[in-house]
């Protein structure tokens, strides 16, 4: 979060931008070949900036559409510094200019916007919108404008915002930046990137779309992939982003993240298996599981049973079921598109819903082996589970880096 464009918006789960570039280095060294990235769960660009920082061509891929635009806006780097400085200062101006929205009152009775900020706050923010939608053309630059915008949203609440991006209401910050200044500053720290970016030698080459990748999908072959899926410990993506949705309308409320978001994410939480009504032994009996479905079968059992005597009653038995089933789909998809002597890593860790132990790497390894793939191993990287004194089990979990070979 510290390195030039890659820190242009935060998001949830992010791995090293310079680790990417070291293994893409890696793997031009020891095979003689000019890199073709591949990345299927792009997030906000991190492995495709790097790319384009070593001028090697990428292809991004993300299944949520909030998350999507942005990576694709922050490919535009490019783009030409005099005209990004323009547009933001005539945005800037315009939105000191306006009065405030009369009716902007309504946002208090928004169950997140209303807690978030302060009417101060809210009235520059919605200025800035305003400005931003009176202004702005079909010019990529104003893609640049609107990430800006949405950049600074958490750091103008007065609220907590968590590591993982949800919003913590009743928790409160001591820095608070004023919005004006806020897309002032973040303003600054663009030019400033993209004109490290030029100065460095960087070159455009990679392209990211908006791809449910559980549904096939067709690049040139690719020889590397570096990735890391969602894991299926029940973080919700499809959340992490309401408070930016909902700022700039495309969602009203939680509700709306049912038809707008899921249906082309990985089901990785139980809020989206039970929205989805699984049926779990049509699940568990799809060919596709068929490498793990003894394993599988057994562990989503179990957690049928102990659910029952949770007070939530999660449906980390659908969860577990849907995961494995849509990361089975992205392997065919995959193995389609890789090359037969690529490199594949996949950033994952295991978990253990209502204590009991899902090996996600071990089954992710022997599904890309049903998929085509020739050989996995894994790579541990650290302890998880160990810190916090409110966990709910005491299974050990880990976290490293499961190596495909194509």
């Amino acid at each position: 979060m510290k390195l030039p464009v890659h820190r242009w918006f935060r998001y949830s789960a992010g791995f090293s931008a310079e680790w990417v570039n070291s293994e893409i280095l890696k793997y031009q060294e020891e095979t003689g070949n000019k890199a073709i990235v591949l990345e299927p769960f792009t997030g906000s660009g991190t492995t495709n900036i790097s790319a384009d920082s070593l001028k090697v061509k990428s292809y991004g891929f993300e299944g949520h559409p909030f998350i999507a635009r942005i990576a694709k806006a922050k490919q535009l780097w490019d783009t030409s510094i005099l005209d990004f400085d323009e547009a933001g200062k005539a945005t800037l101006n315009y939105a000191m200019s306006i009065k405030s929205d009369t009716k902007i009152d309504r946002y208090k009775n928004d169950n997140l916007l209303g807690k978030c900020y302060s009417l101060e706050s809210f009235e520059k923010l919605d200025r800035l919108k305003r400005a931003y939608e009176k202004l702005s053309t079909t010019e990529p630059v104003w893609e640049l404008i609107r990430l800006n915008i949405t950049s600074i949203l958490r750091a103008c609440s007065h609220v907590g915002t968590a590591q993982w991006q949800y919003v913590l209401p009743n928790k409160s910050k001591s820095k608070v930046l004023d919005p004006f200044e806020a897309f002032s500053g973040k303003l600054e720290l663009m030019k400033s990137d993209m004109l490290h970016a030029v100065s460095s030698g960087w070159e455009s080459c990679s392209k990211i779309e908006h791809q449910d990748v559980r549904r096939p999908f067709l690049t040139e072959k690719c020889n590397l992939l570096i990735s890391s899926p969602p894991y299926p410990n029940n973080y919700d993506y499809a959340d992490a982003t309401r408070l930016e949705m909902m700022f700039w309308g495309e969602i009203n409320g939680w509700g709306d993240l049912k038809e707008v978001v899921r249906p082309s994410l990985m089901r990785s939480c139980s809020q989206h298996s039970a929205a989805d009504k699984i049926d779990l032994d049509e699940y568990i009996s799809n060919p596709l599981l068929s490498p793990i479905k003894d394993e599988i079968a057994d562990v989503t059992k179990q957690l049928d049973v102990i659910r029952h005597t949770k007070g939530g009653k999660k449906t980390y038995h659908t969860m577990i079921a849907a995961y494995f089933l849509d990361l089975a789909q992205t392997w065919v998809n995959l193995r389609n598109n890789m090359d037969k002597g690529s490199k594949i890593c996949f950033v994952i860790g295991d978990s253990a819903p209502y204590g009991i132990h899902v090996p996600a790497e071990r089954w992710l390894g022997d599904l890309a082996l049903a998929a085509g793939f020739s050989e996995y191993s894994f790579e541990k990287l650290r302890d998880r589970n160990v810190k916090w004194k409110n966990r709910t089990h005491t299974v050990p979990l880990h976290e490293g880096r499961l190596w495909i070979k194509g």
